[in-house]
């Protein structure tokens, strides 16, 4: 009797066991499917990453040649009434936006308008004051597609303050609650909808020439 309960026995044991394996085989099967979707969520988000990555890179402005600034008046008290500098896509990628400002025609003149829709910014920082949003037009240079847009191989030259007193665009005169004089440290931020800010730093000269190459 007791060698026939065996017989039985050795029948559930390998049912037991045939159980057991499934059930790892189960499990094995569920940690390989979360450690393989993990596995291309994590590739899919760093495939996201770098993409955005480029996008921002090809979306950034850099600065071709110099900066040149014009008098408003000249000597060793003169005044900056108007600055000019050269910009092109960096790796020659995405197109900017460079529709103009609208010009702030009441005081002070030389912003842009409350409800303009320029897409690029340019804010004037000094150790005297922050004012932003100036008012500034663009020529483009050399070879061109004729739109407003600064797409790959364009280049447009910037001038910041284009228009004289009394224009209704105003100048930097005008803009700064301080004048940009001699000997002093200033900074242009030229911000795009996209990519790095550029930041131009020169500092004025000593004497103040009616045109001027700020290195």
């Amino acid at each position: 009797m007791l060698k026939r309960f065996l017989r039985h026995e050795k029948g559930i044991t390998g049912l037991e066991t045939a159980i057991i394996l499934i059930a790892f085989v189960v499990v094995a099967a569920v940690f390989a499917y979360t450690a393989l979707s993990a596995g291309l969520f994590s590739t899919q988000k760093a495939q996201e990453a770098v993409y955005s990555g480029l996008k921002e890179a090809q979306s950034t402005l850099e600065l071709r040649g110099g900066v040149i600034a014009t008098a408003g008046s000249t000597g060793d008290n003169g005044t900056v009434k108007q600055i000019s500098f050269i910009v092109a896509n960096v790796l020659g990628g995405e197109a900017i936006d460079f529709t103009m400002p609208t010009a702030n025609a009441t005081s002070p003149t030389g912003l842009a308008a409350a409800g303009s829709t320029n897409k690029v910014v340019i804010n004037y920082i000094d150790n005297n004051q922050t004012v932003k949003n100036l008012y500034w037009t663009y020529v483009p240079l050399g070879t061109t597609n004729g739109d407003q847009m600064l797409s790959a191989n364009e280049k447009f030259q910037v001038t910041v303050g284009a228009a004289t007193t009394g224009s209704g665009a105003g100048n930097l005169v005008d803009a700064l609650g301080t004048d940009l004089s001699v000997n002093k440290t200033f900074t242009l931020e030229v911000i795009s909808p996209a990519g790095a800010v550029l930041q131009i730093e020169r500092t004025t000269p000593a004497y103040i020439d009616t045109i001027m190459n700020l290195r």
